[in-house]
């Protein structure tokens, strides 16, 4: 399961990027416009998946941190 917890990182990493990006293309044009508006839209859905991921990685790390055996397992 840590492997799985080190995977989901790299997807939180991935997504930050795309919210950076979603915010960029929102604060490049007119305010007003329907493209800043899905822009903007769109990075909020990217939190909110980001969040929920790393809600994810600490549920696979709760146990780790309580002193008790790791997730992992060894099988592979």
């Amino acid at each position: 399961m840590v492997d799985i917890a080190e995977r989901l990182g790299g997807m939180v990493e991935e997504l930050t990027d795309m919210a950076i990006d979603a915010l960029r293309r929102a604060t490049s044009g007119d305010p007003d416009s329907a493209e800043t508006g899905e822009a903007l839209a769109m990075e909020r859905r990217i939190l909110k998946a980001r969040r929920a991921l790393e809600r994810s990685i600490a549920a696979l790390h709760e146990g780790t941190a309580a002193g008790r055996e790791p997730l992992d397992d060894g099988a592979a």
